[in-house]
């Protein structure tokens, strides 16, 4: 379920070129501090980064998210580009 709502809102926000998005939450069983959000990591490439620092990328992307910060979402790995990054 949260796979899907992730990329639902991250298309609709950014309509993105590409959107890679990884559930790596297997790999992250019995870590500390988890109540049950998942681990995802997710590289995403839309124009509507131009301009924008690294910072400011990775809270674009966090703030359609932000409501599924615990329960569905404990760890997001970002990785934001503008297309003209992705090609070079």
């Amino acid at each position: 379920m949260s796979a899907h709502t992730i990329r639902q809102r991250l298309q609709a926000a950014f309509e993105p070129e590409l959107l890679d998005l990884a559930d790596e939450s297997h790999l992250h069983i019995g870590h500390a501090g988890n109540t049950g959000g998942g681990h995802y990591r997710i590289h995403i490439v839309s124009p509507r980064f131009a301009g924008m620092s690294r910072i400011e990328r990775q809270r674009a992307v966090q703030a359609p998210l932000h409501d599924l910060y615990p329960g569905q979402i404990h760890a997001l790995s970002i990785r934001a580009q503008t297309p003209e990054e992705y090609r070079s």
